[in-house]
């Protein structure tokens, strides 16, 4: 299904799960993902909770003709869906990129928020993230996404994963190659690179709020989920010691579980 955003720009969104379930639960992408990348995550929730899958703009098949997105642009597309649906309050899990969205969506609409599950967040770049992107950024505009993906996926799935993958990397890699276009990538990021320090804004944050973070993370180290959940009042954080920065791949039994026990 699709619906507009404040800016006339169709954004894609399904609806699963249980329609006549109480609770209700908005799962957002990380950067180079798309609804389908909860495929293994939605079973644990199907039953029991309504669930909402969004594309951003620059995703999937939502609209990519447009300039650009910055967070609390994503966080109103998002409302567009939720008042398109009629759905007041949801519980928003957000992994990454998603997670930063959901950042910007509970300090502008807590009133639609009910409870919020950040997976491998940050709010404050460093030296090193920054180093990290830049390689992406070099890698996508000398090779496109084939070889940022190559470069990509060693910061994004842990040692484990590599040993013991869900998917095996080889189709993995070929999979994702189909799903992102490397023009509207390039937009995404740009909210990342643009995006200013918001720590001092997560004390504005009032919304129940639980931050799992994998040990293995090499995109963003455990220290900065740490960084976050310290700065939510009503927030615990709960570390994934086999996992990496991917966790809708990664331990996905375990971090619906943990989800579904803050529920």
């Amino acid at each position: 299904m699709h619906c507009y955003t404040a800016d006339h720009k169709k954004i894609f969104f399904e609806v699963l799960g249980n329609e006549k379930a109480d609770k209700t639960i908005l799962f957002l992408n990380g950067l180079s993902q798309t609804t389908q990348s909860w495929g293994l995550m939605t079973p644990f929730f199907k039953d029991d909770f309504r669930i909402i899958l969004i594309d951003f703009i620059f995703q999937g098949n939502s609209d990519k003709e447009c300039e650009k997105r910055d967070f609390d642009m994503h966080a109103s597309d998002v409302l567009a869906v939720l008042n398109t649906i009629g759905q007041e309050k949801i519980i928003l899990v957000g992994l990454s990129y998603g997670s930063i969205v959901g950042q910007h969506f509970a300090v502008n609409y807590p009133e639609r928020l009910d409870k919020m599950v950040l997976l491998s967040t940050f709010a404050n770049k460093t030296p090193y993230y920054e180093a990290i992107e830049l390689s992406w950024k070099r890698a996508l505009d000398l090779g496109g996404y084939s070889l940022m993906l190559d470069v990509m996926l060693p910061f994004v799935l842990s040692d484990s994963y590599f040993q013991n993958p869900i998917i095996p990397i080889d189709l993995l890699k070929s999979a994702r190659k189909d799903l992102v276009e490397a023009t509207s990538l390039k937009k995404l990021m740009e909210a990342t690179a643009e995006r200013k320090d918001f720590l001092k804004d997560l004390n504005k944050i009032i919304s129940p709020t639980l931050v799992i973070h994998g040990r293995q993370d090499s995109l963003f180290p455990v220290y900065l989920g740490k960084a976050v959940s310290d700065n939510i009042s009503k927030s615990n954080l709960i570390i994934i010691e086999e996992a990496g920065h991917t966790l809708n791949l990664e331990s996905v039994a375990l971090v619906s579980r943990h989800i579904i026990d803050f529920i």
